[in-house]
């Protein structure tokens, strides 16, 4: 597999990591996440362009055969 490719997975499941994350800090409003109500968009944001970062590169990322 390729080093970028592995990479992209990577960045996708910490972006996925990082929504959930912020997503729940906001529905708790912050007491079971050690962070605000309105803090918790910076996970969230953060989360988004790590998903989005993640899913383009593997996407754009051609397999090539060493072989």
């Amino acid at each position: 597999m390729n080093m970028k490719r592995t990479f992209g997975a990577v960045l996708t499941i910490l972006g996925i990591i990082g929504i959930i994350w912020g997503a729940y800090a906001f529905v708790m409003g912050g007491d079971g996440a050690m962070i605000g109500k309105f803090t918790s968009a910076v996970p969230f944001l953060i989360g988004l362009i790590f998903f989005f970062a993640g899913i383009n590169l593997v996407k754009t990322i051609k397999d090539s055969d060493s072989r």
